[in-house]
Parts: C-alpha cells; sequence; structure tokens
C-alpha cells in the first residue's frame, strides 16, 4: 500500500474548531457555524469541536448531537425517550402549544450559556503524525471514530478524519 501517513491526511488544528472549556455551549456552536473546511476542493462543516485545557493541553470533543442534548431542557431529560417523542404528538390549542414552544425556546437559550466541558466526550485515542494510514483506519474502526486527533510529541497537529481516509484509500482503489 502507498506510503501515506496521518500528517499526510490531517486537516491541520489551525484550521479545525477547537476552544477551551469554559466556551459555552453557544461559544461553541459559533465557532463550528464560522468554521467550514475546504479539502482538496471539497467543502464541509466540522462535525465536531476539539475542547482544551489552559495550558492547551487536549481534554475531549464536543460533536453537534452533544451540544444539541445539553440544550436539551432538563425537564425533558429526565423522562425517558418514549415520554419525550410523545411529548410532540399532542392535539392542543395552537395558542396553548406556541406558549410551551416559546418556554422551551427560553430554556434552549438558558442552557447555551453552559459550559461545553458538560457535554465534552473525552478523547479515547490519538494517532502519530507519522502513523500509517491503515493504523489510522484500524483505530477508526476499532473504536467507531469519525475523527481522531493527530499529535506530534506531546502536541495535537490536527484531526483525521474518516472523510479524509476514505478519499485517500478510494484512490488507491478506484
Amino acid at each position: 500500500m502507498e506510503d501515506i501517513r496521518a500528517g499526510n491526511v490531517m486537516v491541520p488544528l489551525d484550521k479545525y474548531p477547537h476552544i477551551p472549556y469554559w466556551f459555552t455551549l453557544r461559544q461553541a456552536m459559533v465557532e463550528m457555524e464560522q468554521s467550514e473546511l475546504e479539502i482538496e476542493g471539497r467543502r464541509s462543516l466540522p462535525r465536531m469541536v476539539l475542547i482544551f485545557d489552559e495550558k492547551y493541553q487536549l481534554m475531549g470533543m464536543a460533536r453537534r448531537r452533544d451540544i444539541l442534548r445539553g440544550l436539551e431542557p432538563k425537564f425533558l431529560q429526565e423522562k425517558p425517550l418514549e415520554h419525550r417523542k410523545d411529548l410532540w404528538n399532542l392535539q392542543v390549542d395552537p395558542d396553548l402549544s406556541e406558549l410551551s414552544v416559546n418556554r422551551v425556546m427560553a430554556e434552549v437559550r438558558r442552557r447555551a450559556e453552559h459550559p461545553v466541558s458538560d457535554v465534552m466526550m473525552p478523547i479515547e485515542i490519538t494517532v502519530d503524525a507519522d502513523d500509517h494510514i491503515v493504523k489510522v483506519i484500524y483505530e477508526m474502526n476499532k473504536y467507531n471514530l469519525s475523527l481522531i486527533p493527530v499529535v506530534s510529541g506531546d502536541a495535537v497537529v490536527g484531526v483525521i478524519r474518516s472523510v479524509d481516509v476514505f478519499h485517500e484509500i478510494a484512490k488507491i482503489v478506484i
């Protein structure tokens, strides 16, 4: 197989959204919304944001769905999923439902000021910039990940996304 290394395929850290752990969910959303990636002429929005401590040590990451979960009002989080689904199937007076939606949206806005660290996931694995793409594929499959931070020494230098790995392998296979 070609000699493709993680460092050759990764998105450099300065081009991928990353924030300190004390940023709010709202600030994380702003960062993600403003971060459009362009790799080899292909554009995409990031699916997650990396989270660092004050010494720029990687602490974790938050996916879009983690942030959305963090915005969900507490009174909904405490109910089982089936109950939460049923809430949206009620037939009520439209004027009353508007009051309910306003209440929910007010709670969403309030929760948007919670720190992103409340919803972040710890980093399970990293790969070295010199690791072969086959190792990256193995780690992505083993841990069911679509993104892995890439390190060089003790520093995070970028991220490698499954879409970019797939693209590189497709160039070899097709």
